[in-house]
């Protein structure tokens, strides 16, 4: 078992996005990585700019949108014999639509990735991170966990679960030296959005969309802090600090507005 000894970090998501910009940060800090994700030429294409870096870097291709292939991740690490010191749970997806519109199967597969391949590997790592006492993790949240948002409610319903899922384990656990952080951040100028099919959303037309470098280095700094969570950005903390004061019902009629689609006659 080789690997045993190697300070490793496994990312989801890293192919692009925020994911990727954590990877880059990891990789400066002289972390071996394993990342994950569906596309195996974009794994590829992200582990050769990774190694600039003098680090290891190990790609696993699945789809989370199955069950059962976060199992199977657990499993292959296991099997190199690796320990993985920092996980980093990055990948997931929404859908934009009125609920009543959306394809119900697709929504299911959302679920399955931002929370079912979330919850599992949470909770298979966890169980070696505290049981050695060491050990970090960083389950990538979002403002819109904070607020009901129309057009989007699978994904904030999600996202809300994550947050919470995130706060409630690390009370858990509070007594080890493991941490847990969430990272909420606002709209960034990801591939969210195309995949989505939300391109045509007011949100995306009017609003400046955050750097994914900047939003990665606030929750690499708060992971590496063992802060409980970080709201990247000051506009997202301003909204997130108004929605708890307003009435649910008024948050979600204002977030409609900003999310229907542009050209929605008044």
């Amino acid at each position: 078992m080789e690997n045993i000894n190697n300070n490793y970090a496994l990312i989801t998501g890293a192919t692009s996005g925020i994911g990727f910009e954590l990877a880059k940060l990891f990789a400066k800090d002289k972390y071996d990585l394993i990342i994950v994700a569906r596309d195996q030429d974009e794994l590829e294409s992200a582990a050769a700019e990774l190694k600039k870096e003098g680090v290891k870097v190990i790609t696993i291709s699945k789809d989370f949108f199955l069950s059962g292939t976060a199992f199977e991740v657990y499993d292959e690490v296991k099997a190199m014999g690796i320990e993985v010191k920092v996980l980093v749970n990055d990948a997931g997806q929404g859908v934009y639509g009125k609920f009543i519109e959306t394809d119900l199967e697709r929504e299911l597969n959302i679920i399955q990735l931002n929370i079912g391949a979330t919850v599992i590997l949470t909770k298979l790592f966890l169980k070696d991170m505290v049981k050695r006492n060491a050990g970090k993790i960083l389950n990538v949240a979002s403002i819109a966990g904070k607020v009901p948002g129309p057009y989007q409610a699978v994904y904030h319903g999600t996202k809300a679960f994550v947050h919470s899922f995130n706060e409630a384990v690390r009370s858990e656990i509070a007594d080890t030296d493991v941490t847990i952080t969430s990272l909420l951040p606002g709209a960034t100028d990801t591939d969210f959005f195309r995949k989505a099919d939300m391109l045509e959303s007011k949100m995306v037309e009017d609003q400046d969309l955050a750097d994914p470098a900047e939003v990665a280095k606030d929750g690499y700094d708060a992971l590496m802090s063992g802060k409980d969570m970080v709201i990247s950005g000051f506009k997202n903390k301003l909204q997130v600090a108004m929605g708890n004061v307003l009435p649910d019902s008024m948050v979600a009629d204002n977030m409609k507005k900003m999310q229907e689609p542009a050209d929605k006659k008044e």
